[in-house]
């Protein structure tokens, strides 16, 4: 990892492990939902669910800097915490957090390379259904930061091509309009394809067989030299609601160094639905 622009912000399965219990470093399990926590996770992690304690649930949006307060002082962190996440589906639900936390401010959070699957994977490593115990804070955060955030009349503003470069990180069939979302999704939008200029590059290209992320040279190759990402331009990344885009925001810029990157998380079920919008199906 040492040659990633960011190598600080990964750890990998056996770090966490040796590292079980120190004083200062928590462990949060991120998932679309806490199934997969419940029925068995690392010793000491605390889970949050992404669908009810990262969403507002009243508007389309992320949790409030109150809100977030009180998720992170209730689960017994402190804004000098070392805050290692991990989750489902290849991180996508913990970059998303990851995100979040850096939205509001927390210094110290890292991504648990591989995720859950890696380390369910692994012989050594154990798993509990125990709830860790808790001893609540006041937990105060800054921000929040929206230069790592697009909103809507941002991405509506950019000239195809030519300002910015736009990063479409969902399946190849969702950037061509077969399909409006994978199978079994929900959340879904009026049309399908993708919004003019973008770059079809499926968040999926960033990692290995294990789900651990591909070496900074590989990754350079593939966003720079194959797909034509220019390093010297901002960069706005999408999915469909922002958790995939999460994970690709998280590889350009703390893997490859970019230095303006934002994650457009209102994504396509947002901008497929709005009316004159201009999409491309290609």
């Amino acid at each position: 990892m040492a040659n990633y622009s960011h190598p600080e912000v990964l750890v990998e399965t056996d770090w966490v492990k040796q590292n079980l219990g120190q004083a200062g470093i928590k462990l949060i399990e991120i998932d679309v939902d806490t199934k997969g926590y419940d029925a068995g996770h690392i010793p000491g992690a605390v889970g949050f669910n992404w669908q009810t304690q990262l969403q507002d649930q009243v508007r389309r949006d992320l949790i409030s800097k109150e809100a977030f307060e009180k998720l992170l002082g209730d689960a017994g962190i402190s804004p000098g915490d070392t805050v290692i996440l991990y989750g489902d589906n290849n991180n996508w639900f913990a970059a998303y957090g990851f995100w979040l936390f850096k939205i509001y401010g927390h210094k110290d959070v890292r991504l648990m390379n591989g995720g859950r699957v890696k380390w369910l994977n692994e012989s050594d490593k154990e798993l509990t259904t125990e709830r860790p115990k808790i001893v609540p804070t006041q937990y105060r955060a800054s921000g929040p930061d929206l230069s790592l955030r697009a909103l809507l009349p941002e991405v509506l503003r950019l000239q195809p091509g030519q300002t910015c470069n736009l990063v479409d990180v969902r399946s190849p069939d969702e950037f061509t309009g077969k399909v409006i979302a994978p199978p079994g999704m929900t959340e879904t939008a009026q049309r399908g394809g993708h919004i003019p200029g973008a770059k079809g590059i499926p968040w999926s290209t960033a990692v290995n067989a294990d789900g651990t992320f591909k070496s900074a040279d590989d990754l350079h190759r593939i966003y720079f030299q194959e797909k034509g990402v220019d390093a010297k331009r901002d960069t706005i990344a999408y999915c469909r609601i922002g958790e995939r885009s999460s994970h690709t925001w998280f590889v350009l810029k703390y893997l490859l160094g970019l230095n303006n990157v934002k994650n457009y998380d209102g994504s396509w079920t947002e901008y497929g639905s709005i009316v004159g919008a201009p999409i491309e199906k290609s």
